[in-house]
């Protein structure tokens, strides 16, 4: 992906045969149950992974994490029958997965969410709309949480749909600071008509699914600062010496010298929370959840400002779109906000600990 990250970004390409190219190496169920045909990695490993990827490209990576966290609830979650039909075609990628949760008026209070899906028969009837839907009007495959029930979070089921579901519709591509090379789009239904069996779980159980699938994908997007912030690093490093000021490479000067310490201290000390809530994950430990919480506000403020801060190194060529680092910058930005904001983190944190 490293190759062609930039021009990704620069063209808005959402690159889907590489993506599907993956699911040869395993990617496309990576902690999904090998019994599933999943490759069976824990939390821990598929971390690791995640961190890899990202230093060649944070957006591709970040939807291949979307994808997973899709395929993993349906093979968690859905009936028999989903486990055997829907859940090999995501695994191989014959068909690519998108999350719906957000709404134009419910982000961070997601237990608000207004989309409906009334029971006609042996029918849910949808209409509503979701919002920030990455891979929408592309992917194949849509999981969405509804409201079939009483308001807040017991009202709440999942429910998946077909890109070509009469009444499902897609708004405008969102013009993004980053996460450039994926589509971004608002998801409408209006009268929209699926099957009753294309629930995921019990009805009224959505928001438990959301929660359980937001505890990982916290780990997994901070995975990919990690990799960003991992790649922006070591630009910096090699910058730093190669480029003279004052008749000596800047990587003699003692405050850059000590800056860089501080970047290297910010990304394992990241690394290290990351790793440990995965653990943590994988044990099914109580604390878990805070964990998680905790590792996505440390890892990607700081992973960001290390970013920046390499930026910062490169003076004005950091500014330039030739220079990668710019890139790298701009899409790690949107970790502090998706999968809950740093500020409903510290909301999670403040609960588990008062």
């Amino acid at each position: 992906m490293e190759p062609h990250m930039q021009e990704w970004d620069k063209k808005e390409f959402f690159p889907i045969d590489v993506i599907k190219k993956t699911a040869t190496l395993g990617f496309g169920g990576l902690y999904i149950k090998e019994e599933f045909g999943g490759t069976g990695l824990s939390r821990l490993a598929t971390s690791v992974v995640f961190e890899a990827l990202s230093t060649g490209c944070v957006t591709t990576t970040a939807f291949i994490t979307i994808h997973n966290m899709v395929a993993w609830m349906i093979s968690t979650y859905g009936t028999d029958e989903q486990k055997q039909t829907v859940v090999p075609q995501l695994i191989a990628m014959d068909k690519l997965a998108s999350y719906c949760l957000t709404e134009p008026g419910s982000g961070s209070d997601a237990a608000a969410l207004i989309t409906s899906a009334k029971k006609v028969g042996d029918q849910y009837i949808l209409n509503g709309s979701k919002a920030f839907i990455s891979g929408a009007g592309t992917t194949d495959v849509y999981l969405v949480m509804v409201r079939t029930g009483e308001p807040g979070p017991k009202g709440i089921s999942a429910v998946l749909i077909d890109k070509d579901t009469p009444g499902l519709s897609f708004g405008k591509s969102e013009s993004k600071l980053g996460w450039k090379n994926q589509p971004t789009c608002v998801v409408n239904f209006e009268d929209c008509a699926i099957p009753v069996s294309n629930r995921i779980g019990p009805e009224g159980f959505g928001f438990n699914i959301a929660m359980a699938g937001l505890n990982g994908g916290r780990i997994n997007i901070s995975s990919t600062s990690l990799g960003g912030a991992q790649k922006s690093f070591e630009l910096a490093r090699d910058h730093l010496g190669v480029r003279k000021a004052f008749g000596k490479t800047l990587n003699q000067n003692q405050y850059l010298q000590f800056k860089m310490a501080e970047m290297a201290t910010q990304i394992v000390s990241s690394r290290l929370m990351v790793r440990e809530a995965a653990r943590a994950l994988d044990n099914q430990l109580p604390s878990a959840p805070a964990l998680c919480a905790m590792a996505k506000l440390h890892a990607t403020d700081n992973c960001f400002d290390v970013c920046n801060s390499a930026l910062q190194m490169f003076g004005g060529y950091g500014y330039l779109n030739d220079y990668p680092v710019q890139q790298f910058v701009r899409d790690v930005r949107v970790n502090q906000i998706l999968e809950g904001t740093n500020e409903i983190m510290r909301l999670l944190i403040a609960r588990n600990t008062l």
